[in-house]
């Protein structure tokens, strides 16, 4: 009995890290069919089967779903791992063409109401949803966050260690020339006094002074 519950509890954060993606809504800018006919535009990640979407046929036009839809939802993502994921329109007479394609990230779902919103310039405007993605959105921006606040650490610690070792070496410095002009003070005074002596000398020795005068 106690195998099957640690195999059983192996599995739950693979359950837990999965998280459901569904279309909110879309427009699209314009259609790459050159033939006069509607679109068939669909949802495809790399190494996975294509969502086609059925309702989205005019451009300009903001379709809107309930995420209850048979084609829905569209894809799963894993909290730390991404994938390339696009829009794309089909083509009778050549390959596919690409709306967009892109990195799809659990962490890309920064906002607390769990909506992510992808625009490509002059391609499409798409609003995807995924609740259980936002644990993994903010955990992304805390360690962005956690990252700049160490790097700005860093540089202060660097800043401040300098400024200590500026500090000391110019207190050194300061203080070696004190030294150096205090012992050029006594040298000065030593040689000073070692004349006055051996002038003493010269005048014991010839007489010269003034007991010398007086007689």
């Amino acid at each position: 009995m106690v195998p099957r519950v640690s195999i059983f509890l192996c599995y739950i954060p693979v359950f837990i890290s999965a998280a459901t993606i569904t279309l909110d809504s879309i427009e699209i800018y314009k259609t790459h069919d050159w033939l006069p006919s509607k679109p068939t535009v669909y949802f495809l990640c790399k190494g996975e089967n294509k969502t086609i979407l059925p309702d989205v046929k005019e451009k300009h036009l903001l379709y809107t779903f309930k995420g209850e839809e048979s084609w829905q939802p569209l894809t799963e993502l894993q909290d730390k791992k991404c994938k390339r994921c696009g829009f794309y329109e089909e083509d009778t007479i050549k390959s596919d063409d690409a709306f967009d394609e892109w990195e799809f990230c659990a962490s890309d779902f920064t906002k607390s109401d769990g909506k992510y919103i992808h625009l490509k310039d002059t391609e499409f405007n798409a609003t995807f949803s995924c609740p259980e993605c936002v644990p993994f959105g903010n955990a992304s921006g805390h360690s962005s966050t956690s990252e700049n606040s160490s790097g700005g650490m860093h540089w202060a610690l660097i800043v401040f260690i300098s400024a200590v070792v500026s500090t000391v070496f110019i207190a050194g410095l300061v203080t070696a020339l004190k030294f150096w002009q205090k012992r050029k003070r006594q040298q000065e005074q030593a040689r000073f006094l070692k004349l006055f002596e051996e002038g003493d000398d010269i005048e014991d020795e010839f007489g010269i002074g003034p007991l010398g005068s007086e007689v």
